[in-house]
């Protein structure tokens, strides 16, 4: 559930203080901060469009993978920002596959019906694009933020899968015991720590806390 009530039980979009890179969700959008834009749902959308008639579709797929690839090779050489010549060829070729887009999917015409006239799925991504591309180049800007939101989903994935191996949770608050443990080592994880040696030292009453403001 991703409902403005779940996310406000959850307690972390309000009190964050990073990037929140996400899906385009409005819910998420509508919340205070800075985000960005996972490229692998982009990346998805933009494969479902593909036509032999439709050559933007392809085009900004191939421009993406190498705007990606483009930032890990400067972050391996030790750089935190792309050149300002190559920025600005990569931001030239984004604006130009998005301009044939619009050139294949111009705005529908209004029909003097109340309301907003019915729009393509790629008129509605275009759109997307254009008002939310500072969010989806993030990654290209700032090399803190990531590609796209995979590391989430993978946090998740565990509750999802208790879920739909046993069925979901006996009682609210086993679900919630099972949440802390498994953010806990996650959170263990990520930060190199040694997750037996955190839990002993747990259940021995000597709770190891993770660095958090980082």
């Amino acid at each position: 559930m991703r409902a403005a009530g779940a996310l406000d039980a959850i307690g972390i979009l309000g009190a964050r203080a990073g990037v929140s890179v996400h899906d385009a969700y409005s819910a998420y959008l509508s919340s205070a901060g800075r985000h960005a834009l996972c490229n692998a749902h982009l990346l998805r959308e933009l494969l479902a469009l593909e036509r032999p008639h439709e050559p933007w579709p392809t085009a900004l797929i191939w421009l993406l993978l190498e705007m990606q690839q483009a930032v890990e090779a400067a972050r391996h050489a030790g750089a935190r920002a792309l050149d300002a010549t190559q920025l600005a060829e990569l931001e030239g070729r984004w604006e130009r596959i998005l301009a044939l887009g619009e050139a294949t999917h111009p705005p529908p015409e209004r029909s003097g019906k109340p309301g907003h006239p019915k729009q393509s799925r790629a008129r509605n991504l275009l759109d997307r694009l254009q008002a939310q591309r500072e969010a989806v180049l993030a990654f290209l800007y700032d090399f803190g933020v990531p590609f796209d939101n995979h590391q989430a989903e993978r946090d998740l994935r565990m509750a999802k899968l208790q879920q739909k191996i046993r069925g979901g949770f006996r009682s609210w608050e086993g679900a919630q015991i099972f949440c802390y443990l498994r953010g806990y080592i996650s959170t263990l994880r990520k930060q190199g720590l040694n997750v037996l040696s955190a839990l002993e030292r747990l259940f021995q009453g000597d709770l190891l806390w993770p660095q958090l403001d980082g």
